[in-house]
């Protein structure tokens, strides 16, 4: 056979069109896409969700207000509830894992990178799935509805009785295929890395960010599956007859409450242990000194995870449960404070005594260390079963978990968007912009959630649509609304900032913080490969022993 030439069109990358390019990021198997796959999805759920907390707040502004029916203010609660923890929080928290767990532990790759798309894509659907709801949910008043039960889903609301059409179902199917997705991104942390980290790297060794996520992903495991099974059983309910929840057929209400607060409770630390990760590596690098305690704050968090598993009925100490049982889980929730302000001195720690550069990312750490440590002590009060009968169902517990999600788990989020955007992206954020966006969320924040704790000791019941004058109430939710304004105003400041960095940031260059683990020893934002050759490590800071030859860590460890 003669030969042949054979001729490759080759087109250079800059020159593609943009449904070329549309369609790489589609297939993508790259965990460094798909990390900010995730991370682009969830700020889209950001703005949605903070648009329906406003739509809340402007109604309650005043009393008899009518800004929306009672209708649409159930809607908003329950979909704002749902967006921002299955489809913002959780989301952010995968995006920033999957494209930093294989940078930092010397990996290519995730163990699964097919699983790793599947489960986005089954992530994205679900919260598509969910919002699809508002067309396609005929509900009880025969308008386009959406879910209106709550995000927490209490039975007897989900029944069919109560909740006609199809505004529940597409709440129950919305959380099982995200669920599955969670789970598939779980498995895959874990097998990285327990299985893909690079030669020398020991579980001891592991940066604090490799092993909150590790921690966070069996969390992931264990909570997210009850609420899965959960679902299912809601389903069984509502169309083959089962009668799981249906206290009139001998159904039991609180096994949903058992079901939902088992994962409900864990929760909030799969969302916690990844922002203390962020915390424990922005922290040291702009203290300019080594985590305190490195083998205290990974025993901490296991414990956090292991108490956190024995907590979830504080959420029901007003239903009436046995005193043995409320003594449990007082006992449990007490104790689950011990490991946490264990890592609250670890930080101060590592902040004692070091050169500290109030950079942006600081800042949002600084913040997040005072607010949790708040949310934290309010968290112990409500620990006490005769205080929680008081104010469990005030808007106190709004004000404590609201403490718990954004000053500590959005503030510490804020602060990995500054210190890993140029790593991502190539470029810095502006810190000008950024220090305007930290204070006036700080002060929008404080605005909204330090007033919202008194008109729920003055008794104002969570969960309503209205209330009348005169109970004090009035003064308080009104600065509650102005600061739900003012952080609206620090978003839109932080995009317009995520805007202009990408288009005309200064170049980062590969380490612009001068830092200490891995991700930082490859271009920015790093080859498809990772490595041109897979490294090998000797302590817990690689980069630190590679700039300081003289004086490695691996002397001391």
């Amino acid at each position: 056979m003669g030969s042949e030439t054979i001729a490759l069109n080759i087109v250079a990358p800059g020159s593609r069109g943009i449904s070329d390019r549309l369609h790489d990021w589609a297939i993508t198997v790259d965990h460094k896409r798909l990390g900010i796959l995730y991370i682009l999805y969830a700020l889209l759920f950001l703005v949605i969700g903070g648009v329906e907390a406003t739509i809340m707040r402007v109604q309650l502004i005043t009393a008899h207000n009518h800004f929306v029916s009672p209708e649409v203010f159930n809607r908003m609660f329950t979909m704002h509830g749902t967006t921002m923890i299955f489809f913002v929080a959780m989301p952010l928290m995968f995006g920033f894992g999957n494209y930093l767990i294989p940078l930092m532990i010397g990996a290519r790759d995730m163990a699964f990178p097919r699983l790793n798309a599947f489960s986005f894509w089954l992530t994205a659907f679900g919260g598509f799935l969910l919002y699809f709801s508002f067309i396609g949910g005929s509900g009880l008043y025969g308008a386009g509805n959406a879910p209106d039960v709550g995000w927490f889903a209490y039975a007897p609301l989900t029944a069919r009785a109560f909740s006609v059409g199809h505004s529940t179902d597409f709440w129950t199917l919305a959380l099982l295929v995200s669920g599955f997705g969670s789970i598939g991104t779980a498995v895959n942390f874990i097998a990285t890395i327990l299985c893909m980290r690079c030669p020398g790297m020991t579980l001891g060794k592991m940066p604090l960010f490799i092993w909150m996520n590790l921690v966070m992903a069996g969390l992931v495991i264990l909570a997210v599956s009850p609420l899965t099974a959960a679902q299912i059983m809601l389903s069984i309910d509502r169309y083959l007859g089962g009668h799981f929840f249906d206290t009139q057929t001998g159904g039991s209400a609180t096994l949903w409450m058992h079901f939902f607060w088992i994962f409900g409770h864990p929760e909030v630390y799969v969302l916690v242990i990844p922002a203390f990760a962020f915390a424990s590596e922005i922290i040291p690098v702009f203290s300019r000194k080594p985590i305190f305690g490195y083998p205290v704050m990974v025993a901490a968090t296991i414990c956090i995870a292991f108490i956190g598993m024995s907590v979830w009925a504080h959420h029901m100490f007003t239903i009436g449960m046995t005193s043995y049982t409320n003594s449990f889980f007082v006992l449990t929730t007490m104790a689950i404070a011990v490991p946490t302000g264990i890592k609250i001195f670890n930080w101060l720690g590592t902040m004692w005594g070091g050169k500290i550069q109030f950079k942006t990312a600081m800042l949002f750490c600084i913040g997040f260390l005072f607010q949790f440590l708040i949310a934290g002590l309010t968290g112990v009060m409500m620990s006490v079963a005769p205080f929680d009968w008081q104010l469990g169902n005030s808007y106190f517990v709004v004000a404590h978990f609201h403490y718990v999600i954004v000053g500590g788990i959005l503030f510490c989020l804020f602060g990995a968007f500054y210190y890993w955007f140029p790593k991502m992206i190539g470029t810095k954020l502006n810190e000008t912009l950024g220090k305007l966006h930290f204070w006036l969320f700080a002060i929008g924040f404080h605005l909204t959630f330090d007033s919202m704790h008194v008109p729920g000791l003055l008794g104002m019941p969570r969960r309503i649509y209205t209330y009348e004058p005169g109970r004090g109430w009035e003064i308080w939710n009104l600065i509650e609304t102005i600061g739900v304004f003012v952080q609206g105003i620090a978003t839109l400041v932080f995009i317009v900032n995520l805007v202009l960095s990408y288009f005309s940031g200064p170049m980062a260059g590969n380490d612009p913080w001068d830092a200490w683990t891995l991700e930082w020893s490859v271009s920015s934002p790093p080859p498809p490969y990772n490595f041109t050759s897979i490294p090998t490590v000797a302590s817990r800071r690689p980069l630190w022993d590679l700039k300081h030859p003289e004086d490695p860590d691996s002397r001391y460890e």
